[in-house]
């Protein structure tokens, strides 16, 4: 097993603030617009860019919520290995609110299916957008593309993008491995 890293700590903290910049830009004051982190790994995203936005950007009050889509997915009994679900922590109303969904990954789009059937539970957005750090453009087994990433990566099927956090991982680092 090899990996390579894609990017760096530093470039990672320049497409989060890139990535902020360019929320900024569409939503302006966040009163209608609410972040869903993906549970699991997407989760780090939305918080830092929740911070990002608030404390760099002086932009107030920004909702977040966490959304676990653990039996939402379209596989989830195709496994052997039990299931750990993650939490969902959404604590505020979702209708009529711009939804904006956050993942470390775009991959075959599955998950992001599986947050669109979830997010119906607390109610009906009046958008959603979709916010990722990697985009691997030609994995997609569905017709999902995001409107903001951070970097495309054109990766085969036999490598895997890894995001490590600083929060959880010990550094802010992209790998790109290879079985």
């Amino acid at each position: 097993m090899s990996q390579k890293v894609l990017l760096n700590s530093k470039e990672v903290t320049i497409i989060l603030h890139r990535l902020a910049c360019q929320l900024i830009e569409k939503h302006l004051d966040f009163s209608d617009t609410i972040l869903i982190g993906i549970q699991p790994r997407g989760v780090y995203l939305a918080e830092r860019l929740k911070q990002i936005l608030e404390n760099e950007y002086q932009t107030p009050e920004i909702s977040l919520g966490y959304l676990d889509i653990t039996f939402f997915r379209d596989d989830f009994r195709r496994t052997d290995k039990p299931l750990e679900a993650n939490k969902t922590q959404i604590n505020f109303i979702v209708e009529d609110k711009k939804v904006i969904f956050i993942d470390d990954v775009l991959f075959t789009g599955r998950s992001i299916r599986s947050a669109l059937t979830a997010i119906q539970s607390f109610g009906r957005p009046s958008e959603i957008e979709l916010l990722v750090l990697i985009d691997r453009r030609f994995s997609r087994n569905l017709p999902i593309q995001p409107d903001y990433r951070g970097r495309q990566v054109d990766a085969i099927n036999g490598e895997k993008v890894k995001v490590s956090w600083k929060e959880n991982d010990g550094e802010d680092v992209v790998h790109l491995v290879t079985n």
